[in-house]
């Protein structure tokens, strides 16, 4: 694990490139339940990009931290026209508490089942999230994927910013 200059754990961890979708694959569709009583379709969110921020549990320690950061950052993300989705297999009523309870501004979407964790290819060996991020540009093209093997760390927002701001480029 390594510390960026302003004391933010950074994902050191990355499994080798191969898994897919990668960048310049297609984004798997997919819909899903959310905070707000929102519900989320990816393939109709085109036009812009989004963040889609797989992580592996609500309340969890390192999962709070790194909502909690993109929450306070969030402008740094709509500045750029991007929307951040964050995806864990908890219910909606879960993440609607901890949302209410960490002051979440980000959408957090329900993967029951880990559907859609699935067909990303971000579950571990004993079938539960690893702390994954993609960013899907407006055409609906994964541009940048990560996937750690800890997911016990987080890539700090500027680096995200950073993703973001290739799409557009």
């Amino acid at each position: 694990m390594a510390a960026s200059g302003d004391g933010i754990a950074v994902e050191a961890d990355q499994e080798p490139a191969g898994r897919r979708p990668g960048a310049g694959d297609e984004a798997p569709d997919f819909t899903l339940h959310g905070t707000g009583g929102r519900t989320f379709t990816l393939s109709e969110a085109r036009g812009a990009p989004i963040v889609l921020v797989f992580y592996p549990a609500d309340n969890s320690p390192v999962c709070t931290q790194q909502l909690r950061s993109y929450s306070e950052d969030l402008e740094r993300f709509t500045d750029l026209g991007a929307a951040v989705w964050c995806l864990s297999p908890q219910d909606v009523s879960t993440h609607e508490t901890f949302a209410a309870e960490q002051r979440l501004r980000l959408p957090l979407l329900a993967d029951i089942g880990s559907v859609v964790g699935r067909s990303y290819d971000i579950l571990g060996p004993l079938g539960f999230y690893r702390r994954s991020i993609f960013v899907v540009d407006g055409g609906g093209t994964v541009r940048w994927a990560r996937r750690s093997l800890s997911s016990l760390t987080y890539l700090p927002t500027e680096q995200l910013v950073g993703a973001v701001q290739s799409t557009l480029g």
